[in-house]
């Protein structure tokens, strides 16, 4: 009689190889996302956008398709989510100032692009936790984005913007002293409204960017010019005859300054300098500051350190330069400068 060969013992982290996968509705999967990133750390804004967004596309979703769960959903449904917004959908849609007749339809490239990647963020956290099988998000691509050489304004353009602030009264020097700063450090328009005077050195011209105040909650110090310091100098101690606190930006009411109240601030000046075709916000400053950095001499590194960038990818996206700047580059950095006379004829 043959003997029964003995087998070896099925290890037990075998049983665990096969994973169960929930059912999950759209609202847990959205639920379980916010509280993995609430653990995380991410502020109340970021998370305040990724409902907003995922609403967005359950709102679209629930209007197209019958669907329950997240395992549902394909790479097409995706895609056909992305034609919508391209070419569909109404730019400030349910907006209580601007009516139907006035929105425009086809959301701008950017816009789909920081949905879609909201999208990928809720599905890649799902995948890591292992909530669902299929990352349908994976091979559903941004779209590709035109270069826009016009984000930077001009020498001639800052200069006409400079001369509209009324700097004899305390709205049109406000204003002033905000344009000089932003465009001697470069900060973000959050960063620099929510500035206090400790956060200055007025002795050694750092500011110093708190964790709280930055984006990436990494905490920075940011140099800043003789001429803002005195500016700098100049508000606060016109905001301590008139208010009780020590918020640098404010309104006419000693109220803190917001960003959409400040952004319409910086359109108005645009406006009144004759400047046509460009976005006039704080972002543009940040753009027209990297630029102009670089074509300055600063190294890349330095740049990223003061504009707080995390990833210098990012960092590039904000330095475009268009034709002449490349060729007051190439004059300048050419090496057949060394080695002919500009002065050489035949």
């Amino acid at each position: 009689m043959a003997l029964k060969k003995k087998q070896r013992r099925t290890p037990v982290g075998k049983i665990l190889d096969k994973v169960n996968y929930p059912q999950l509705t759209l609202d847990q999967a959205i639920d379980l996302v916010i509280s993995t990133k609430t653990a995380e750390g991410l502020r109340e804004r970021t998370l305040f956008d990724y409902r907003q967004q995922w609403g967005y596309f359950v709102s679209w979703l629930n209007d197209n398709y019958e669907v329950e769960y997240v395992d549902e959903l394909t790479p097409q449904v995706f895609r056909d989510h992305i034609n919508y917004m391209k070419y569909d959908a109404r730019r400030y849609d349910g907006h209580k100032y601007i009516n139907a007749e006035q929105q425009r339809v086809g959301l701008s490239d950017t816009t789909i692009n920081i949905r879609l990647r909201t999208l990928k963020a809720v599905f890649n956290q799902l995948e890591r936790e292992q909530l669902i099988e299929v990352n349908p998000m994976r091979s559903v691509k941004l779209i590709r984005q035109d270069i826009d050489l016009t984000n930077c304004l001009t020498d001639e353009e800052v200069k006409a913007i400079l001369q509209q602030p009324n700097r004899r009264d305390y709205v049109g020097f406000r204003d002033y002293v905000a344009i000089i700063l932003m465009l001697d450090s470069g900060l973000r328009i959050t960063e620099m409204l929510r500035l206090r005077a400790e956060n200055i050195d007025f002795q050694t011209r750092f500011i110093t960017v708190s964790r709280e105040d930055s984006k990436n909650r990494r905490p920075r110090i940011v140099p800043i010019s003789p001429q803002s310091i005195k500016l700098l100098l100049q508000l606060v101690n016109e905001n301590k005859q008139h208010f009780s606190t020590d918020r640098i930006f404010l309104s006419c009411y000693g109220e803190p300054l917001g960003a959409n109240q400040f952004n319409k601030r910086l359109k108005y000046y645009g406006q009144k300098a004759g400047i046509d075709g460009k976005k006039m916000t704080a972002h543009v400053y940040r753009h027209t500051w990297a630029k102009n950095m670089v074509l300055n001499g600063c190294d890349a590194f330095t740049l990223q350190k003061m504009g707080g960038w995390s990833d210098i990818r990012t960092m590039r996206r904000y330095i475009q330069m268009d034709t002449e700047d490349i060729r007051k580059g190439h004059d300048s950095f050419s090496p057949v400068n060394k080695f002919v006379d500009n002065r050489t004829t035949r």
